[in-house]
């Protein structure tokens, strides 16, 4: 397999440790580094709030539940079949969460093409090859 998938990376993807946000932010970005994954990543989140809204406006609490699942079940598969790697989720969920937050905002903000730079710089630090770096 090509690609910065799990056969480029090996185990060392999920066994990354960070001394603070500051530091994983990139990591995080990296692991994003296509704008495919990324739009998945805000069109989940997106529908996922709505529908939690939606329902909460409804008085109906069981909607909170539509966020993790929309969002969660959309962007996880984005990782294995577009990003072939894992959520960074697995390893540290709460960066996960804020980063997730922050990548959504940039987009929104018209600032993908800032993430797709960090992302790239990332990986070629980091040692992956040219073809892995996203579009």
């Amino acid at each position: 397999m090509s690609g910065c998938g799990p056969s480029h990376y090996g185990a060392r993807m999920s066994q990354q440790t960070f001394d603070s946000y500051e530091e994983f932010w990139p990591y995080y970005v990296a692991m994003h580094s296509k704008a495919a994954t990324r739009w998945v990543h805000l069109t989940g989140t997106l529908t996922g709030l709505a529908v939690t809204a939606y329902g909460l406006a409804r008085g109906r609490k069981r909607y909170a539940a539509a966020l993790p699942l929309i969002g969660y079940g959309t962007a996880w598969p984005a990782h294995f079949l577009i990003e072939k790697n894992n959520p960074a989720t697995f390893g540290h969920p709460a960066w996960s969460l804020r980063g997730d937050v922050q990548m959504i905002r940039m987009m929104l903000a018209g600032r993908d093409r800032e993430l797709a730079e960090t992302a790239a710089e990332w990986l070629a630090e980091n040692g992956c090859r040219q073809e892995c770096q996203g579009s």
